[in-house]
């Protein structure tokens, strides 16, 4: 007569000749994260990483990239932010999200995305020395950069 598994001891699987099966039981599929927002164990396995060897490099992370992904970092940037050098504003992205989401996750999956060059514009300073600003687009990605340079 089998005994129950409850008592710790799996004696149902050796008395059939199957293997033990080995469960990772503390461990759940999704991580919190600051914000309370759930994201992906393979994301979170990717920060983990990221922060214990800095000079890690990842050479195929692009299977992380999703469509839902795009869409919460669209949702993350400021509505009122200044549009790019393409003249698209936040608003204006919004419209068509969905499709404009997948065409993105389309092109850099197959790697057809390029994106569009910077403009540059020269800040003068005190010392008569000029500073460079850089603005990126914001037609395919959604985000607006702005590097100062010495």
């Amino acid at each position: 007569m089998n005994r129950l598994n409850k008592d710790g001891t799996p004696l149902a699987e050796s008395e059939e000749g199957r293997p033990l099966i080995k469960e990772n039981t503390h461990q759940s599929s999704t991580h919190s994260t600051q914000s309370e927002a759930r994201v992906s164990q393979g994301l979170a396995g990717v920060r983990k990483a990221a922060k214990e060897r800095k000079g890690m490099q990842f050479t195929a992370l692009l299977h992380h990239l999703t469509v839902g992904l795009l869409r919460e970092g669209f949702y993350a940037l400021k509505r009122k932010a200044a549009p790019g050098v393409d003249g698209v504003t936040w608003e204006e992205y919004e419209s068509g999200l969905e499709g404009r989401l997948v065409d993105l996750h389309s092109r850099v999956h197959r790697g057809a995305y390029r994106a569009q060059p910077s403009r540059r514009v020269y800040i003068s300073k005190p010392d008569g020395r000029q500073r460079p600003l850089t603005l990126r687009s914001t037609a395919d990605d959604g985000m607006i950069r702005i590097s100062l340079r010495n």
